[in-house]
């Protein structure tokens, strides 16, 4: 083991060592290198006559640049666009979010948490989550209505066994029983789980209740509390896109980031989809646990083993990106214009909502709750998902997603209010042109 990931051990030791046995191999062995990032910094406060450190190309003392580049970037500078960012991120950035996470989320008032580290985008942040906690052959508990590039991540690229539960109840809420049959199942035949919640789900666009998340969050403490360690991953891509009053307005992460030693709580989101930004590809990773003393010395070490994974894949995210998110963030207009947008998003959801009340479409189909974010889930009743989604597309230039042999998507993200009768009218079409007869 490298000298520099001992060293960062044993600082997560000296603080938590129950940190050390959910990490996996590989988040054991990382660690951010010192070499050619630290002698490039140590040279920038030092050498003041010539500095022949920095991997760019300058030319008059400042960063060298093409014209036909920078007559894009409106006055943000090539400094701030064109060089390399740390791989932990811009530390402003990384300043604000957290400010952010801590005003968005009331139950984080009074705990300390870790400084995110930049990924290039959620996919990524999911990804490094991936490196540094699972190992091949474990357990990831997540929904049956997923993310389906989770499989690719978690599955395929990690080699952990996904175990799913049935998401909803036969009434509609939170399927808790199934949930903690899987979570209890694992923990017992492993001594270690994982779980993965997406809340606002993608693809059902369900986000729990607030008492719903009080059971998630008691049981997964309480699974701690018996012995296993708990790595509790949050996916929350969607965040702030909560329609009505139903929805918590909180993520987990802050009701589990200081629950017991042997629970680990992990944050993943970004400006993605939140902010409206989907090719900035600008995420986060955040970390939460117990912590005996001063707990930054640990969050450090873990920020640190993080830039390393990052460090070991793209080298670091877009700076230009960072730089834009930073300076919208900082943006007087911010908040209204995050509302309105957002205000945008509820009236379409609130109008495929009165759509389907009609009962002409009970024979066809049931809608999945929805309250949150861009989706919304219909489960077919008499025709293959498939099927249907190549029929709309053939004959009527419709476009869904079919999730599986039952149920389709919906993102009423990309519909105008005034397409939402007239969609769902054709959905309707083609399933009863699939359902008759041939000939």
């Amino acid at each position: 083991m490298h000298p520099l990931a001992t060293e960062l051990n044993h600082i997560i030791r000296s603080g938590n060592p129950h940190i050390l046995e959910m990490l996996s191999d590989l988040g054991r062995n990382l660690f951010f290198p010192k070499g050619i990032l630290s002698q490039s910094a140590e040279a920038k406060q030092k050498a003041k006559h010539i500095n022949a450190t920095i991997g760019i190309a300058l030319e008059n003392g400042r960063t060298m640049q093409l014209d036909s580049v920078m007559k894009l970037l409106g006055d943000i500078s090539a400094a701030d666009a064109l060089t390399y960012a740390p791989s932990f991120g811009l530390l402003a950035l990384r300043e604000v979010w957290q400010a952010g996470l801590f005003e968005k989320n009331r139950s984080l008032a009074g705990k300390s948490i870790s400084l995110p580290v930049v990924t290039s985008g959620i996919t990524h942040a999911v990804s490094t989550f991936a490196e540094l906690w699972l190992d091949p052959g474990d357990t990831v508990v997540l929904p049956d209505l997923f993310w389906g590039n989770y499989n690719l991540i978690l599955a395929l690229r990690r080699g952990a066994r996904l175990v799913h539960f049935p998401f909803f109840t036969p009434e509609g809420g939170f399927n808790h029983t199934a949930f903690e049959d899987s979570v209890a199942r694992t923990a017992a035949e492993n001594g270690k789980v994982s779980v993965v919640l997406n809340f606002p789900n993608n693809p059902t666009g369900y986000t729990i209740t607030a008492r719903e998340a009080e059971r998630i969050a008691a049981f997964l403490s309480a699974t701690a509390e018996k012995g296993a360690n708990v790595v509790a991953a949050f996916d929350d891509a969607y965040f702030g896109l909560f329609y009505g009053d139903e929805p918590i307005r909180e993520s987990l992460f802050a009701r589990l980031c200081s629950a017991h030693p042997r629970l680990m709580a992990v944050k993943l989101d970004g400006a993605t989809k939140e902010n409206f930004a989907w090719g900035l590809r600008v995420g986060f990773i955040t970390y939460g646990t117990c912590i005996s003393g001063d707990s930054r010395p640990v969050f450090e070490a873990l920020e640190k083993k993080t830039a390393g994974a990052i460090r070991g894949c793209i080298s670091n995210a877009s700076h230009l990106s960072q730089t834009i998110l930073l300076r919208s963030l900082q943006a007087p207009e911010y908040p209204s214009e995050k509302q309105a947008k957002t205000r945008i998003l509820q009236q379409r959801a609130q109008r495929v909502k009165a759509v389907l009340e009609d009962p002409k479409y009970q024979a066809a189909w049931t809608p999945y709750p929805f309250n949150s974010g861009y989706f919304m889930c219909l489960r077919l009743k008499t025709v293959d998902a498939e099927t249907l989604r190549c029929h709309l597309l053939d004959r009527y230039g419709v476009g869904l997603i079919a999730v599986d042999a039952h149920n389709l998507r919906v993102a009423f993200s990309c519909l105008e209010e005034r397409d939402v009768a007239e969609l769902f009218d054709t959905v309707l079409k083609a399933v009863k042109d699939l359902e008759r007869p041939a000939g």
